[in-house]
Formats: structure tokens, C-alpha cells, sequence
């Protein structure tokens, strides 16, 4: 009796496996990555069916996980203090993720701005060829992407975005849910155009070997920069984009008010969030050091 009326404002969250279920099918798909990639525990190098098996895992776990916390929303448990701890939880987890991208930020600039105090270094011996190879970035023979044309168009196509789903916001806020929808679907539709353009100007990086050139000193590393750093960014953009789709099917059957919407609020930051790593990617990566 205690429990079914509690004298706080806190929820007690109802046992749930899904904690241990996720832990688990990520070790899973970690293991099938390694073995993907390399052979393990017996498993040769190519195997890729217990990555996909982990990977199935951790989207079950996902999916059932956050619908728990939507039906926790729809039942009132997220009272005002439940949902300071939503908030302050949503904030830390773009504070690290800022720091994923700041590690790779850090490698790239590492790359870019040493090697070219490499280059006046006294040349000493056999360090007169090192120091010429390593005193440019990108590397001699790499060709690169022209910024302006297909990373320009993606820049604008997410900075159109950004507006597209401050328009929804707003516009929930005030009660305006016809514009809340319209909002919502230009901006899932700009995430997804997004994800296609990038993946035409991969297809085309690859299919003209432009950043893997065998004869240029350096160049696997710049590649493998420049495909962590705008890969791992495209992967956020589909996750995002896969989130306010689900907040717009939660829009259209009703369950978002002007007083209670912090599911999209948080895919709000989210996406703009993406917007800010994308212009600091488009700057360095693509026109300053490109």
C-alpha cells in the first residue's frame, strides 16, 4: 500500500531486465566486432554473425527500454522532480558525447597543426624525407573533397534543420500542432536527404580512391580520421532522425501537450547538438584543413 501512494515525488522504476540484457548483447556485439574484424576465441576473421546477433540485441533493448519510459510518461510518474532527473540525464549524455567527438577533434588537429611545424625541423640524415612527408595535411597525393559542393550542401541541408525543428518546438509550445507536425516532418525529411547525400559522397570517395593513396605518406591515417570523425556524426544524424520520427508518431496520436513534451525537448538538443559538430566538421575538416 505504501508504494501505490507514495508520500514523494519520486518514481520507483519497476524491475526491468533490460539493464542486464543490453550489458550483455553489447559484450556480445564487441566480441563480433573484434571477431568480425580480426578472429577470436576460436570464431575466423570475417565472421560477422555474432556482431549482427549483438547488434539485434542491443536495439531490442533500446526499443523496449525507452517504451518503458514512455509508458511511465503516459501513467504520471514523471513528476516535476523525475523530470529534472530526465533532464540533467539528457544533458550528461550530450556532455559526453561531445567528448567522443572531442577525441577525435584532437587526434585530427594533432595531425594537422604538428605536422606542419615537422616541416622546420633541421633536417638531419635520412629526417629530410620523414619531414617532407610528414609536413603537410592533408598529406602530398591525397586528394580531398571540394568543400564547397556536396559538405556545403549538407551543411545547409542541416542547418535548415535546426530551424525546421525550433518551428515544431515553438510551436507545440504554443499549442500549434498542425505546425508541430508540419515542423517535425520537414525535419525528419531533411535528416534522412542528409544521410543520402553523405552516403552518394562516400560511395564516391570510395570509388575513386581519393583518400587512400598508397603512394602518399600518411594518407591511410587521414582517411581513417576523416571516416571516424564524419562517419561517427552520420551515425548520429540517423539516430536522430530516428528519434524525432518517433516523436512525431507520439505527436500525431496525441501524446505531447504544450505542458508535457520533454521526449521531443530532449530530441530537440539532441538534433541541435548534431547541427553544431556538423558546422565544427564542415570548418576544419573540410574547408580549413581540407
Amino acid at each position: 500500500m505504501a508504494h501505490a501512494a507514495p508520500h514523494h515525488d519520486y518514481h520507483l522504476v519497476d524491475p526491468s531486465p533490460y539493464p542486464l540484457v543490453s550489458s550483455i548483447a553489447v559484450t556480445i556485439m564487441m566480441v563480433g566486432a573484434v571477431a568480425w574484424m580480426k578472429g577470436v576465441f576460436g570464431l575466423p576473421e570475417g565472421t560477422s554473425w555474432l556482431f549482427f546477433a549483438g547488434l539485434a540485441g542491443v536495439l531490442y533493448s533500446m526499443a523496449g527500454w525507452w517504451w518503458d519510459v514512455i509508458k511511465e510518461s503516459r501513467k504520471g510518474d514523471h513528476t516535476p522532480v523525475v523530470s529534472i532527473g530526465l533532464r540533467y540525464g539528457m544533458v550528461l549524455f550530450i556532455a559526453s558525447e561531445i567528448m567522443f567527438f572531442a577525441a577525435f577533434f584532437w587526434m585530427f588537429f594533432e595531425m594537422a597543426v604538428f605536422n606542419e611545424a615537422r616541416a622546420h625541423v633541421p633536417e638531419i640524415g635520412n629526417w629530410a624525407d620523414t619531414a617532407s612527408a610528414w609536413s603537410t595535411w592533408p598529406p602530398r597525393g591525397v586528394e580531398v573533397l571540394d568543400p564547397w559542393q556536396l559538405p556545403l550542401l549538407n551543411t545547409v541541408i542541416l542547418l535548415l534543420s535546426g530551424t525546421t525543428v525550433t518551428w515544431a518546438h515553438h510551436a507545440l509550445q504554443v499549442g500549434d500542432r498542425a505546425g508541430a507536425r508540419m515542423g517535425l516532418i520537414i525535419t525528419v525529411a531533411l535528416g534522412i536527404l542528409f544521410t543520402a547525400v553523405q552516403a552518394y559522397e562516400y560511395n564516391h570517395i570510395l570509388h575513386e580512391n581519393l583518400f587512400f593513396n598508397d603512394a602518399a605518406a600518411n594518407s591511410g591515417l587521414y582517411g581513417s580520421i576523416f571516416f571516424m570523425a564524419t562517419g561517427f556524426h552520420g551515425f548520429h544524424v540517423l539516430i536522430g532522425t530516428i528519434f524525432l520520427a518517433v516523436c512525431l508518431l507520439r505527436l500525431m496520436s496525441g501524446q505531447f501537450t504544450p505542458q508535457k513534451h520533454f521526449g521531443f525537448e530532449a530530441a530537440a538538443w539532441y538534433w541541435h547538438f548534431v547541427d553544431v559538430v556538423w558546422l565544427f566538421l564542415f570548418a576544419f575538416v573540410y574547408v580549413v584543413f581540407g
